[in-house]
């Protein structure tokens, strides 16, 4: 099993737009070296702050 250094770790997100939720509780790591896209609608709360 190999240990890959985590760059990117998010847990629990949730974006919501007023009353609409556009991500709930999402969780999800990077690591090292690995290519990550974010992909999914507009509006579906890909801009992380």
């Amino acid at each position: 099993m190999s240990t890959v250094e985590k760059v990117i770790q998010v847990k629990n997100l949730v974006k919501r737009f007023g009353d609409f939720i556009a991500n709930d509780n999402l969780n999800f790591e990077v690591g090292r070296g690995e290519i990550f896209g974010f992909l999914g609608a507009n509006g579906a709360g890909k801009l992380l702050q």
